[in-house]
């Protein structure tokens, strides 16, 4: 399941974002890649104190957390801390797969979905599309800025090199209540159902039926 999620971020977050962005410096991003990654990954990483570390986190991550699609179609259990990524001309990220695993210590969580938030628009760069493969076909994304794409963290994704200009992404993982991308998906589009009935039927037995529905199987499938 492929999401795309529109007005994660507003004009005025964004603005903000990037005076927060502009206090820090970017280094090379190979270092936080697992082994096989490191090979074909190619951008430079932010990194900024640890106030504006989190006020950048908190900005960029309370605005997706609170948003009904994201919420709907993730069903989060646990969310790492995002990085911030920056392409210029020449560089990309090749064919990868990213780590099941992620985290230290007590802080490990299963990576079910993988999120880019783009910082910056379509016309700032060239090339730089984000390249997600599915059972159909190969889903090319490149959004507005604020707009944030969900794809699972299982898929062969890259990067297209960037020709032009800058790409800059926040990009981080989430493990699922719901492991099962099946289900997952599933129970984003039966709640999409679930959420039109209670707006406009809220008292009709169809809605209630389907509200019991979406709830019991939620109770069944999750992994809490």
């Amino acid at each position: 399941m492929l999401i795309q999620i529109k007005g994660v971020l507003d004009q005025e977050q964004l603005a903000v974002a990037h005076q927060l962005i502009a206090s820090g410096r970017f280094t090379d991003g190979s270092s936080s890649a697992g082994m096989a990654a490191r090979r074909v990954k190619h951008n430079d990483e932010l990194q900024l104190p640890q106030k504006q570390t989190g006020e950048l986190n908190n900005l960029v991550m309370g605005s997706l957390v609170n948003n009904p699609v994201y919420r709907s179609a993730a069903m989060p259990l646990k969310v790492a801390a995002p990085y911030y990524a920056r392409y210029t001309a020449g560089m990309t990220y090749g064919d990868h797969v990213d780590d099941p695993i992620m985290g230290q210590g007590a802080e490990l969580y299963r990576s079910d979905l993988s999120v880019t938030i783009f910082l910056n628009g379509p016309d700032d760069y060239d090339g730089g599309e984000l390249t997600i493969q599915t059972a159909f076909a190969d889903q090319q994304v490149k959004l507005p800025a604020g707009d944030a794409v969900l794809y699972p963290s299982s898929s062969i994704h890259r990067v297209a090199e960037v020709t032009r200009g800058e790409r800059l992404v926040a990009v981080s993982w989430i493990q699922s209540v719901i492991k099962e991308p099946e289900r997952r998906a599933l129970l984003h589009d039966m709640n999409q159902a679930r959420e039109t009935l209670l707006q406009e039927q809220p008292d009709a037995a169809v809605t209630a039926q389907v509200n019991h529905s979406y709830i019991n199987l939620v109770r069944m499938w999750s992994e809490i």
